[in-house]
């Protein structure tokens, strides 16, 4: 196996140094799916023209994570007034000087 991986290797450097994209694409897909556990003729059979590979940060930062909606009618609550803030605190009590 590793002996057809290493002559397909060979195979598509040497169509990508020809300019012979289409072919060094094909190639690098058989690579990949012979180096997924594909067979070989499963591999050479495998028509991949109609793939588009996932470009890189297509994805986003985030995207997997699941965005909470809130219940309908519901608001946020209001924000503090700050001119009452520390209002509810108490004070410490004066001590009785004996």
């Amino acid at each position: 196996m590793t002996a057809e991986i290493e002559e397909l290797q060979r195979r598509m450097e040497a169509a990508a140094e020809a300019l012979d994209f289409e072919e060094a694409r094909r190639l690098r897909d058989q690579l990949s799916l012979l180096r997924g556990g594909a067979s070989t003729a499963d591999a050479a059979d495998a028509d991949t023209s109609g793939l588009i590979r996932q470009q890189p940060g297509s994805m986003g930062l985030g995207t997997s994570q699941a965005r909470p909606t809130p219940p309908p009618g519901w608001r946020p609550p209001r924000k503090p007034d700050p001119m009452t803030r520390a209002t509810g605190r108490r004070r410490p009590e004066a001590k009785d000087e004996e």
